[in-house]
């Protein structure tokens, strides 16, 4: 990447760059800072202990700005800008009374961890985020475009739709578009996740960021750069991660109220037990800094957000962008799944899965001749028995004459001396075609799948049955969601035979065939009121009213735009094995974050008691209240680990 470069996402810019040595350790400046506080209070610590008590203030003092400065400033930002108390001015408030009493040590000490936790906190936001700034770095800065056979380089930012690039070995692709020219093999983990490899050739689709690994390509431009879909991940990313989730706005609002309740309870402390209980002010005043330190919510507001942006980075990582901290948090609750069938259950185009021909016909030149004029219509039956054939024989295609393409019905044209007609029953002839070989045809119909009539001179000589092909990995990913105790529930807009053919096939739960798109919605409004909490997922521009009015939409990555926009996660493969995963991630994140609240809680309570019955001193206090905001935030960092149990 060239110094300075400027992306720009969502409007704003951004500058990328490859930061020299001291703009890197000023990124670090908070853990910097905690750790020569820490240096500092050694260093008072031996002073206090030679009988030097006022070199040895010095030095705490200098722990407590050096330390506390970021943290203050944050604080008082935060309460001019919100206009309500926060955790941080607990805090600073609980070191000044520490060293107002005398107990310069503690105060200091209390500094240390509480700046320490907070690079900490840092520390894992950035490690989320590192996901935008990564992507960014990688993505290419200049492409190489062909211009009546003239290479000339330009920036990614002055193609345009239609423009001929050309991509070498071991480069990054700086565009999404087609292949025109050659065959290589292309690493996609950067938009897929996925590691291996993917072989592909002329008119592949290829996608900007991804690495050419080995044969020169020309690509055809489709995208300009500010649509590509490398692009939208990183819009994706970046907007999820400034998304808070109900949890952690619950948290945010709660925190102010805390605060003010602290306080009050905090001066009710310095008065009432030197008069009812006959405390010295000394140890009423030391004992409601105490109060001060451990009723501090620090471990429960870091709770969530460190968890949250975890499992938001860890999910991009696979593929799986989550538009949000609320989408990945109402994920775990989802009770049921409606599935869209084509193009997501499905692989979206018709394959041929059943020749039958006439006894006296060879089966191999009848499939020759039919592909052969097939290959005159742009229609995807058409289509997909071309490529059968292609599949079949390497022998070349027949050019037929007098072709007449009949839309609607089927295509007839004159090939070996011959006329043939290749469509409907309607179109080859009604009775022949529901006579044929004993009304095999019926019983292909009977399976959800669409029958081809050929027909020649001779009457009819084939029919070729064609169905949208359930996708390899579909059985094995809905068994995993059934596991999770999810309900699977297919709306295709086929007819009852297909739609129950492919349910049977791919094993779902249930199905809603002959599904418009506005009955699509009106459908998942009814398995909302029997389930609950519902996710839908779909690919198509037909599908996005209803991934709307989903508690959960999933989009798949190579679908429409308009889903992609539409839905609140997004699998930038289509592999639905990643909606397991998805799930098992929200689980394992909202389980990190109850036991984050829960343990919060628990050491708040039990230092709180321990403070009013004495027990506690000042230093365990510190320790006990701001570890535990360590260890919170520790545990929230596993969600940059797999979505395991």
């Amino acid at each position: 990447m060239l110094q300075g470069q400027l992306a720009t996402i969502n409007n704003e810019k951004i500058t990328v760059s490859s930061k020299p040595r001291l703009e890197k350790i000023l990124m670090h400046w908070e853990l910097i800072a905690a750790i020569f506080s820490g240096l500092l209070i050694v260093i008072a610590w031996l002073f206090s202990k030679s009988n030097h008590e006022s070199i040895s203030i010095a030095f705490y003092l200098g722990a407590f700005i050096i330390g506390g400065f970021a943290k203050a400033k944050e604080g008082i930002e935060e309460t001019i800008k919100n206009k309500d108390l926060n955790v941080e001015l607990l805090m600073f408030f609980a070191a000044i009374g520490s060293a107002i009493i005398g107990y310069w040590a503690e105060g200091a000490m209390l500094i240390f961890i509480f700046s320490l936790s907070g690079a900490l906190e840092t520390y894992t936001t950035n490690k989320s985020k590192k996901e935008i700034s990564s992507l960014l770095e990688i993505q290419p800065e200049t492409a190489i475009r062909v211009v009546q056979g003239h290479e000339e380089k330009v920036h990614v930012s002055l193609l345009q739709v239609g423009d001929m690039i050309i991509v070498k070995p071991g480069e990054r692709i700086p565009a999404d578009g087609n292949i025109a020219q050659g065959t290589t093999t292309i690493d996609e983990s950067t938009i897929s996740g996925e590691s291996i490899p993917v072989t592909k050739g002329n008119g592949a689709e290829v996608f900007a960021g991804t690495i050419n690994l080995n044969g020169s390509v020309m690509v055809k431009v489709t995208k300009p750069a500010n649509e590509t879909v490398f692009n939208k991940i990183i819009q994706l990313v970046q907007s999820a991660q400034s998304e808070k989730s109900p949890s952690q706005l619950f948290i945010e609002r709660f925190e102010g109220t805390y605060v003010k309740v602290v306080l009050l309870v905090v001066i009710l402390m310095m008065l009432i037990p030197h008069f009812v209980f006959g405390w010295s002010w000394n140890t009423t005043f030391y004992r409601a800094m105490i109060l001060l330190v451990v009723a501090s919510p620090c471990a429960l507001v870091a709770s969530i957000m460190p968890a949250t942006l975890s499992a938001i980075s860890n999910g991009a990582r696979k593929g799986i962008l989550f538009k949000g901290g609320v989408h990945i948090e109402g994920l775990s609750h989802v009770k049921a799944i409606a599935f869209d069938k084509t193009g997501t259950l499905t692989k979206g185009k018709p394959e041929v899965t059943d020749l039958i021909v006439r006894p006296d016909v060879n089966e191999q030149s009848v499939l020759h001749f039919a592909a052969s004029i097939e290959n005159q219509s742009n229609h995807p039956l058409a289509q997909a028995i071309v490529q059968y054939w292609k599949a079949k024989s390497d022998e070349e295609l027949l050019q037929p004459v007098q072709v007449d393409d009949v839309p609607g019905w089927g295509i007839k044209a004159k090939l070996n001396n011959q006329e043939w007609f290749i469509g409907k029953k309607d179109f080859v002839g009604m009775e022949e075609a529901l006579a044929f070989e004993d009304g095999v045809a019926k019983k292909l119909e009977s399976e959800g799948k669409t029958v081809v009539y050929v027909k020649n001179s001779s009457g009819i000589a084939a029919v070729i049955a064609l169905q949208d092909i359930v996708r390899d990995e579909t059985k094995n990913a809905l068994l995993e969601l059934k596991q999770e105790g999810i309900r699977t529930i297919m709306m295709t807009g086929d007819s009852e035979n297909t739609a129950k053919n492919i349910a049977a096939v791919s094993q779902i739960d249930e199905y809603i065939a002959e599904c418009l798109p506005e009955t699509k919605v009106s459908s998942l409004k009814k398995v909302k009121e029997q389930f609950g909490i519902v996710a839908m997922v779909g690919d198509g521009v037909n599908d996005a009213p209803a991934l709307a009015t989903a508690n959960v939409g999933i989009a798949m990555g190579e679908g429409s735009d308009v889903a992609m926009e539409t839905a609140d996660v997004v699998l930038m493969k289509n592999d639905l094995s990643r909606i397991a995963e998805a799930i098992r991630l929200s689980k394992k994140m909202n389980r990190i974050i109850k036991q984050n609240i829960i343990f919060s809680i628990s050491v708040i309570v039990i230092l709180i008691a321990s403070n009013f019955l004495e027990f506690l001193n000042l230093p365990l206090g510190v320790v006990g209240h701001e570890g535990s905001t360590i260890l919170v935030i520790l545990n929230s960092l596993r969600c940059l680990g797999g979505g395991k149990r």
